[in-house]
């Protein structure tokens, strides 16, 4: 059977995140690899506060950076490596939410800053970018919408592929092949799951729906 670990952790705390690390370590003895997947589309606008926008970054980027510093010693030893879980939103922006924005932009600077930084350990820095995955917080944001069938059916008409949001197994499976041995030679790299929403022509949305 598999053999998990869960630890509570404010990931906007840095003794909470070396806690965490720690019991990791005390438990198994070793880290293989850390994925960071902190992301919450908070609204911290141009309207909101400096406090707000903060916070934000806090959350959505500061978080990255203190989860590496911390299992990095253990992460030279086992020649482990480091999957980032970014947003299209860093490359297409969304609106109304420039911490998160900026967030998510830092963490595919950071992805390609730690590649290159980490490079000499062995170390491998990639990022999975994701568009539109049907999450249990999407899900409860539909439900706060008055017209949520609405909003949900054009959001899926938005995406080039198959019409359909990104499974959140998809993201998983993804996720285990850029951070396995047969993804050996791969790092610096922005993985799209996004079902063609980042790059491929919108005209191809009129095409196929």
């Amino acid at each position: 059977g598999i053999d998990a670990l869960f630890v509570q952790t404010d990931v906007t705390d840095p003794v909470e995140i070396e806690n965490a690390v720690q019991k990791i370590v005390e438990k198994y003895g070793r880290i293989d690899a850390v994925i960071n997947n902190v992301g919450v589309n908070d609204g911290a606008g141009l309207d909101s506060s400096y406090e707000e926008f903060m916070n934000s970054l806090k959350l959505n980027v500061v978080s990255y950076f203190l989860l590496v510093k911390y299992a990095l010693p253990y992460l030279k030893e086992s020649k482990g490596n480091i999957l980032n879980i970014g947003s299209k939103v860093a490359l297409t922006g969304q609106g109304g939410t420039s911490g998160y924005a900026a967030a998510k932009g830092g963490v595919l600077g950071l992805t390609r800053e730690w590649a290159v930084d980490l490079i000499q350990f062995g170390i491998r820095s990639n990022a999975i970018i994701i568009a539109e995955s049907y999450t249990p917080a999407y899900e409860d944001w539909i439900k706060t919408l008055e017209d949520g069938e609405t909003v949900l059916n054009k959001i899926n008409k938005s995406i080039p592929f198959e019409s359909r949001m990104t499974k959140t197994e998809e993201i998983a499976d993804t996720a285990l092949f850029v951070i396995s041995d047969r993804s050996s030679h791969t790092t610096g790299q922005f993985v799209f799951v996004d079902g063609g929403y980042v790059h491929l022509d919108r005209a191809l949305i009129s095409d196929v729906n």
